[in-house]
């Protein structure tokens, strides 16, 4: 397991994508504001690529994010478009509505970029969020990302085109541990 102060990524369990189903996927507001396409509901039981692991998946490692203090399960998180050649790659995550605003996101962030530019070795980490995602924002930045640009009405989200911010860090520019002295 990859620990922050916070917050520990393991890998995904099966009894984790009940919950990741049930209280992420399922809240049609939430999956449709996070995910790249269309919400739409998936059969119980169905084997839902969002959430179960394809280990031969060589752009994509996905965790589950538990509670250092008791391992309950809090959330999701990924790196994912992950490029070898140019060494770089996106970083994602989703916070069960019960873990919000704790600020497990910013130390999620930080875990991910140790994950990223250490195990890794890539170069680059990049975000992209809706322009309203606060929280992400807020946690991206705290660990040192800078906004890149503004990609304008590039995603539609429930009936209206919404503006995404694209944030980028370079190895050379993250400082481990920063986040947690500003959280």
């Amino acid at each position: 397991m990859l620990k922050g102060s916070k917050v520990g990524l393991r890998a995904r369990h099966e009894d984790d994508i009940p919950v990741l189903r049930t209280e992420l996927y399922d809240d049609v507001v939430n999956a449709s504001r996070a995910e790249a396409g269309p919400w739409r509901p998936v059969t119980p039981g169905a084997r839902d690529p969002r959430l179960v692991v394809d280990d031969t998946r060589e752009g994509v490692v996905p965790f589950s994010v538990v509670e250092l203090a008791g391992g309950t399960l809090v959330g999701t998180a990924n790196l994912w478009g992950i490029d070898t050649h140019n060494r770089c790659a996106h970083i994602g995550l989703g916070l069960l509505p019960s873990a919000r605003g704790k600020g497990y996101g910013t130390d999620v962030v930080a875990v991910l970029c140790h994950y990223g530019f250490v195990v890794r070795g890539l170069h680059r980490l990049q975000v992209e969020t809706l322009a309203d995602n606060a929280a992400m924002l807020r946690s991206a930045e705290r660990n040192g990302f800078v906004r890149e640009g503004v990609l304008r009405s590039s995603a539609w989200v429930l009936g209206e085109f919404l503006d995404e911010v694209l944030l980028g860090l370079l190895a050379q520019d993250w400082r481990p541990g920063s986040a947690q002295s500003r959280t």
